[in-house]
Formats: C-alpha cells, sequence, structure tokens
C-alpha cells in the first residue's frame, strides 16, 4: 500500500520552491473545495484546513468552501430520538428531519467553519442556497437501482435547477471567503437537502473555478488490490463502476467530479483529507495526493 505522505515529508525549502510558479499560475483563480469527512470533525485537522484556506486566500487564491455534515445530523438526529432513514443512499428528509438539516448545516457546522477560518486570519462569511437566490432546486426523483422503472419518495431531497453565484462573486471580490450550506429553495420556498459533493461540483461548473478539490476519508480512488489511481478519465469509471470498484456513496461523488471535469473546471481532485495540509500540498507541488479527474 502506497504510504501517507505529510507535511514533514518535504522540507520548507523544498516547499516554498515548489511553490512559486503554482501561486503565480492560480493568483486570481477561484478553487471550489468540498469539505468533509475526518478534516471536518478532528480538531488538528479542522485547524490546518481553515489555515490552508487562508494561506490559499493570502497568495491570491479565491478559495470558496462547500461542506457537508452527515456525522453532525445523524448525531443530532439521534439525540432527538429520530432515527436516520437512508433509501438508495439518501436520506429521507420528513419535515421535521429537514429543520435539523437546516439547523446543523446552516448554522452548528457552518458556523464552526466560519469561526476556524476566521480565527486563522481569513474573513469568511456563511451562506446558504437561499442567500442571494443562490440555489434553486426541485425535488429529487430516486429511482430503484435494480429496477429503474421503480421511483422513491425521499421528501425534501433536492436536485439542482440552477445555481446563481453572484453573491460568491461579490464576496470574492471584497476579500472574503464564502462557506457554502447544501441547502436550496423550490418554487413555494420550500427547502431542500442536496448532496455536498453535487452543489459543489455544480459551484465550480458556474464559477469557471480552475480546481475543485473534494476532501474524503480516504486516499483517493482505490483499484481492486488498494492502490492508488492517481488519474482518471470518463472512460476509466464507467469500467470501474461496472465492475463495483466505485460503488455506493463514491459514485454521486465521481458522478459529480466528471461533470465539473466536463464542463469546463481545468483539473478536479479527490484528496485525502485525513493528511494534514493535503489540499495546501495538491496544490502548491508537484506531489499528487489523492485522484485527478480528467475530462479526456
Amino acid at each position: 500500500m502506497t504510504e501517507l505522505h505529510t507535511m514533514s515529508d518535504f522540507s520548507p525549502a523544498d516547499i516554498l520552491a515548489q511553490a512559486l510558479p503554482y501561486i503565480r499560475k492560480f493568483h486570481g483563480k477561484t478553487l471550489v473545495i468540498k469539505y468533509g469527512g475526518n478534516a471536518m470533525t478532528d480538531p488538528a485537522l479542522q485547524k490546518a484546513f481553515a489555515e490552508d484556506v487562508v494561506l490559499l486566500k493570502l497568495v491570491g487564491m479565491n478559495p470558496v468552501v462547500v461542506h457537508g455534515g452527515g456525522p453532525q445530523i445523524e448525531g443530532l438526529l439521534q439525540r432527538l430520538g429520530k432515527k436516520g432513514e437512508f433509501i438508495e443512499g439518501m436520506r429521507v428528509t420528513d419535515a421535521e428531519t429537514m429543520e435539523v438539516v437546516e439547523w446543523v448545516l446552516g448554522g452548528e457546522v457552518q458556523q464552526d467553519i466560519v469561526g476556524l477560518i476566521n480565527q486563522a486570519g481569513g474573513k469568511a462569511v456563511g451562506l446558504t442556497g437561499r442567500d442571494g437566490a443562490m440555489i434553486r432546486a426541485k425535488k429529487l426523483t430516486v429511482h430503484d437501482s435494480k429496477d429503474p422503472s421503480k421511483t422513491y419518495d425521499v421528501g425534501q431531497v433536492g436536485d439542482i435547477v440552477s445555481i446563481d453565484p453572484s453573491v460568491v462573486k461579490a464576496l470574492q471580490a471584497d476579500a472574503f471567503i464564502p462557506v457554502v450550506s447544501p441547502i436550496g429553495f423550490g418554487e413555494s420556498n420550500e427547502s431542500y437537502n442536496i448532496n455536498a459533493d453535487v452543489v459543489a461540483a455544480k459551484l465550480a461548473t458556474v464559477l469557471s473555478a480552475e480546481k475543485l478539490l473534494m476532501l474524503t476519508n480516504i486516499r483517493g480512488v482505490l483499484d481492486k488490490q488498494g492502490e492508488l489511481m492517481t488519474e482518471l478519465t470518463p472512460r476509466r469509471i464507467d469500467e470501474l463502476i461496472a465492475d463495483g470498484t466505485i460503488s455506493g456513496g463514491m459514485i454521486p461523488k465521481i458522478a459529480g467530479a466528471l461533470d465539473a471535469a466536463n464542463s469546463g473546471v481545468k483539473a478536479v481532485h479527490i484528496i485525502d483529507g485525513r493528511v494534514p495540509h493535503a489540499m495546501l500540498l495538491e496544490v502548491l507541488t508537484e506531489q499528487a495526493f489523492g485522484t485527478m479527474i480528467r475530462s479526456h
């Protein structure tokens, strides 16, 4: 198995020497970062993540953070005595569950991230899809994986209709770091819980982002032998889904990443959020810290 690299594997001089051309190349460019997994729950990794985001902003890049919060939602539902139900990998979201989702994502989790970034010297602003009428959504139709003609009602789970990024652009222009919760709104002002990977991918597309960075709890996409695949193309992804190498919760993540790559986002990286500063090393050095998805 490939060893996990950390910041300590590189001398400060090595990192600085490698970083300069990347700082120049990505100056003024937008980076959309999907923040989730261990990076979001381990205090040391949370601090490292916030520092990385602030550093990217200080050297002239425009990071936009999109976060999830599945474990935190599950934790609060359990404390309220409500059992989470999943159909085809989607959380069934009735009105009461949606209230919990909004409270956790748009409140507790978002404000924790905003606070950490501000503490690290940045200026973060929390947004949900309602702010600036950013994420318009409709009810997601969930099909049975074995019988596509059969559908399920999973409540207030959303599918993105459109994203208006003007509020994000306005904040970026004023040196703020947007932190986006994946909550959209429908025609009747109803709220929808949307997969954070999907929101990050779509937002990266509409912002014409230079990179989409997706932090996960694995080293990247692994083959059947557990080896890291550092680069994937659409054809290879189809093969890996067909033979079951890519399955479950990884499918929407990969599908969103591929959609972004096909829609003009120059590079999409699935990286290991358990490695301190992996995001920084991915952006500013030649070392690959996960799987890059290319459009061809």
